[in-house]
């Protein structure tokens, strides 16, 4: 008796549709940038978090590409590099401290004592600059 077909997900099927863009041009932003949403809430952390280095050198001045290579690091428990990448990417402009403070993927960097100095140190430079 054959085996039922598993059902592709929706989730699935834009991973399959971007990796195929991706394969012609592996450097297609704005494939990239959904790609690795979908790796990351698909549970494919470490692919997320591939994709966004990816991002990171093809958009070095993006506060956003940085906040999201922080969640990747945050996700996999690389506590350092999330704050690295986290003050990167405040540097660059990032400044939605509401949602950084709830973004569930951002929890474990929460826990470290590190992220609310770094959040401190932005706030005093962004009060010398004011």
């Amino acid at each position: 008796m054959p085996r039922p077909r598993r059902k592709k997900t929706d989730l699935d099927f834009e991973i399959s549709f971007y990796e195929g863009i991706l394969k012609k041009d592996p450097n297609l932003v704005d494939v990239l940038i959904p790609l690795g949403n979908d790796y990351t809430k698909k549970g494919y952390n470490e692919k997320g978090l591939q994709v966004d280095l990816r991002l990171s050198h093809l958009r070095p001045k993006d506060p956003v590409v940085f906040y999201n290579l922080a969640c990747s690091y945050s996700i996999l428990g690389e506590i350092a590099r999330a704050l690295e990448s986290l003050e990167k990417a405040l540097n660059l402009g990032y400044e939605d401290l509401r949602f950084l403070r709830r973004d569930p993927d951002m929890e474990n960097a929460r826990s470290d004592p590190g992220f609310e100095k770094l959040l401190q140190k932005y706030h005093r430079g962004k009060k010398r600059s004011a």
